[in-house]
């Protein structure tokens, strides 16, 4: 008799972790990868994603640009944990997420740009990251409504893809800890359901 067990089957230990994380989870908090070309990268943003809490990451390729390859390995599991999105234009991605009441951020060095440290994190955003040579396209700056930086004194006033977004994300991890947010369930009942019967089957 074949004693093994099915490979759906979940322990207690593993079902209590999945719980405890989902109960942290942000579903408005949103990151919109524009033509990231980069494989690590990419994945390092979706490690760094779901370690916050993020539910859906947005994959917005265009000018003939298509998403790499993510071989399987321990840095491209986080994919499995969270809702990639795909879109193939600036209008409509932004146009979801404004139907979401989301206020939209792009990432640039303009004069217009405000510190990071100066956005409220805590309201429903999505933050836009741009490749890494070419940064967020233009239209994307033109259509979000605010554009930020992060705050450097050194001589180089960039950083990696994955850098950025991970000091982006732990910002606004920590101000939504500040305000409890991490306390309080904010996925809503039937969210949580629909995610709880998914995960015990990953």
């Amino acid at each position: 008799m074949d004693t093994r067990r099915p490979r759906f089957a979940i322990t207690d230990k593993r079902l209590a972790k999945i719980e405890r994380v989902l109960a942290h989870k942000q579903p408005d908090l949103v990151v919109v990868l524009e033509n990231i070309n980069d494989p690590h990268n990419l994945s390092a943003v979706l490690r760094s994603c779901d370690g916050v809490g993020v539910v859906e990451v947005i994959l917005l390729y265009h000018g003939g640009q298509t998403m790499p390859e993510i071989k399987k390995s321990s840095s491209a599991s986080a994919m499995k944990w969270l809702n990639l999105r795909n879109f193939a234009g600036v209008d409509d991605c932004f146009r979801y997420l404004r139907s979401r009441e989301m206020r939209v951020f792009t990432t640039q060095l303009t004069s217009a740009a405000v510190s990071l440290y100066d956005i409220d994190l805590t309201q429903p955003t999505a933050l836009v990251f741009g490749n890494e040579h070419e940064g967020v396209s233009a239209e994307a700056v033109a259509a979000a409504d605010g554009n930020f930086l992060i705050p450097q004194v050194g001589m180089i006033e960039s950083l990696n893809i994955s850098v950025a977004c991970a000091v982006s994300l732990y910002e606004a991890y920590r101000q939504r800890r500040v305000a409890g947010m991490y306390e309080r369930a904010q996925l809503d009942g039937e969210a949580y359901a629909a995610m709880l019967a998914e995960w015990r089957t990953k």
